[in-house]
């Protein structure tokens, strides 16, 4: 698929991959729009990137979905690709009562909730022109968990399963759909981890990881695993005990040094 001279909506634009993305499609000759809920980001990434128009916007709000789409749909008729890549990541001890039952699920509406709904959204709109694309940005750790966030890779195992499906049901359209399965990516999101807990991973460059992505979409290769991601799937496969009891590690300290 061809990325050059596209509209571009990237959710969860503001840092980390999003961020990236935009840059490296922008110096292609696209035209890119962000969201977030950051407005401070998005008018910082704006400052950085010519001509990028970010949108405050919560994947997770319908009220804001609806609204975005409106805007878009009047503002930048030509949007051909969809990139749905806002997410958060959790630490999460079980154990512990805290932080409550709505916290528990907030990862859940932001990044599978959040992708299905703008997808759903969107949809119409992107089978109506001559090309078009959504991209689901998920993870390596959608082939096996990492447990110390549970909830974090449930979502992403979950987008996983719906992009199979959308994919499938998709075929017969002017839609491609690709999923995005980054590894450990030197992003914010990652800098939440400990020294500790990141032993023995490789951690890939943001613009690296983009650039492959990129590479992926225009061979269209509908599973892009850059990294590490890709022999997560292959030991996934071949050893699902072994890597999951190496991926278990952090658990252990997590569990020491907390509530049970």
């Amino acid at each position: 698929m061809n990325l050059t001279n596209r509209t571009v909506l990237i959710t969860g634009g503001g840092a980390g991959i999003g961020l990236e993305l935009a840059r490296q499609l922008a110096a292609r000759g696209n035209k890119i729009i962000i969201t977030g809920r950051d407005q401070a980001k998005l008018d910082k990434a704006a400052g950085e990137i010519p001509g990028l128009v970010g949108i405050r916007s919560d994947v997770s709000s319908v009220k804001d979905i609806d609204a975005l789409f409106e805007r878009i749909s009047k503002d930048f008729p030509a949007l051909d690709v969809l990139v749905n890549n806002a997410g958060i990541m959790k630490k999460l001890n079980l154990h512990d009562p805290k932080p409550g039952l709505e916290e528990l699920t907030r990862e859940i509406e932001i990044n599978l909730i959040g992708a299905i709904r703008m997808t759903q959204r969107f949809l119409p709109h992107l089978k109506s022109r001559p090309s078009a694309a959504i991209v689901n940005n998920t993870s390596g750790l959608a082939f096996v968990p990492l447990p110390i966030s549970p909830v974090y890779c449930a979502t992403k195992a979950a987008l996983h399963s719906f992009t199979l499906s959308l994919r499938v049901q998709l075929a017969h359209t002017g839609v491609k759909v690709f999923e995005l399965a980054p590894p450990a990516t030197d992003t914010e999101l990652l800098h939440t981890s400990d020294d500790e807990d990141l032993k023995g991973v490789s951690i890939m460059k943001t613009d690296a990881m983009v650039a492959e992505a990129i590479r992926g979409i225009e061979a269209d290769r509908f599973e892009i695993r850059p990294g590490q991601a890709n022999q997560l799937k292959l030991m996934s496969r071949l050893a699902p005990d072994f890597i999951l009891k190496q991926l278990s590690r952090p658990v252990q300290r997590m569990l020491a040094a907390g509530p049970r």
